[in-house]
């Protein structure tokens, strides 16, 4: 099981940014079976720069739940899944950090769709995400927004399974990946 995660945040650094957004799709490796999309109040001012690129401002999250208040339902959709990202590294971090601030560590192992894709779909001039979906005709709908990157992250890892990965005999298709 997989979970395809994609955020929106504050800034670059997850020591000092926060979380605006989530998008959590569950996928078993030939759907998504379970989804969440929330906007996050990270108890902070939200910058110009970063309003200009996502469209989330601070009155879009001013009555949207804290980090702590959705903390559980991330655990529980994430639990025994591996965490799956475009540059999984940013993501992977800034929810790393969130529950350390809560008093938690949060550990899942991870997968980075941009290194599956340098692997699996050699050749392409860039590997952003905008860029890649544009070479596949991915259409993302709600770019730099964490639903529409999610989703755009799930229909290209869907066709490096489908295209690139053969599951061994009786084996699964995350040992496979890794």
């Amino acid at each position: 099981m997989f979970s395809i995660v994609d955020i929106e945040t504050t800034g670059q650094s997850a020591q000092h940014g926060k979380i605006t957004e989530i998008a959590i799709y569950v996928h078993n490796g030939t759907e998504v079976v379970d989804s969440f999309v929330s906007l996050v109040n990270p108890e902070c001012h939200i910058p110009y720069f970063i309003t200009k690129l996502t469209g989330i401002d601070n009155e879009m999250v001013a009555t949207a739940p804290k980090f702590y208040e959705i903390a559980k339902k991330i655990v529980e959709l994430t639990q025994g899944t591996t965490f799956v990202a475009h540059n999984v590294s940013f993501d992977y971090r800034f929810i790393q950090q969130e529950y350390l601030r809560l008093g938690y560590e949060y550990n899942r192992k991870t997968m980075c769709t941009v290194k599956l894709s340098r692997k699996y779909l050699p050749g392409h001039p860039s590997y952003s995400l905008g860029n890649l979906c544009d070479d596949l005709a991915i259409r993302i709908d709600g770019r730099h927004r964490a639903g529409g990157d999610a989703l755009a992250t799930v229909k290209l890892f869907e066709i490096i399974l489908q295209k690139h990965i053969q599951p061994p005999a009786g084996g699964n298709i995350q040992q496979t990946l890794f």
